[in-house]
């Protein structure tokens, strides 16, 4: 029997059904919470590589809550941004690459952080998983960011056939329709986390 194609459509139909009963990606809940300016975007992003969610969203509110703004997180200092993100995985190197994005916002754009992909990427510590969700869902420009989660998923459902996820966001930018790159990061990371898990996938 000839196998059929993949339906896109209908796999992102039945996720918007599915993935309702549980808890949104951590940078989409800091957006429902208030947290949605580019910046804070990008900075919740650098705290959560390597670090849950559970993990990654107090700290990252306790931070911009003390500081919201390039310029006022220039003015903290990385030992006192560490004391706010420690929980998190690397938090001592992640405090020096925070601070200094700030301070290089400040420097080189005047405090505000552009809706550019290639001005965060000249920042550093910023590469494209973190540049690309603050584009997408801060600036709302359409970008896909590749986790592992969804690296996994879209591979184990044979879309693609990669074996990093910088291949794999390279090759989903020719499959996925502009209209559902945002939503990539929306559903298939959380089903990456909770249903199409590493070990034993549901």
């Amino acid at each position: 029997m000839k196998k059929r194609p993949f339906d896109l459509g209908e796999a992102f139909r039945r996720l918007r059904e599915t993935m309702r009963a549980y808890p949104k990606a951590g940078l989409f809940q800091l957006l429902d919470m208030g947290y949605g300016a580019p910046f804070e975007q990008l900075i919740a992003c650098i705290i959560s590589i390597r670090t849950l969610d559970e993990v990654m969203v107090p700290a990252a509110r306790r931070l911009l809550d003390t500081a919201r703004t390039p310029r006022e997180l220039a003015a903290v200092t990385p030992e006192r941004i560490d004391a706010l993100i420690e929980p998190c995985v690397f938090y001592t190197p992640k405090s020096r690459t925070i601070h200094g994005i700030a301070e290089r916002i400040v420097e080189q754009h005047g405090g505000e952080m552009p809706c550019d992909l290639a001005a965060l990427l000249e920042l550093p510590g910023v590469g494209p998983k973190c540049a690309n969700l603050a584009l997408g869902i801060a600036c709302g420009q359409p970008y896909i960011g590749v986790d592992i989660h969804v690296h996994r998923v879209v591979n184990r459902w044979g879309i693609v056939a990669e074996k990093s996820p910088e291949a794999t966001l390279a090759s989903l930018e020719t499959i996925i329709p502009r209209e559902s790159w945002i939503d990539t990061n929306r559903l298939v990371m959380p089903f990456g986390k909770f249903l199409c898990t590493a070990r034993l996938p549901a």
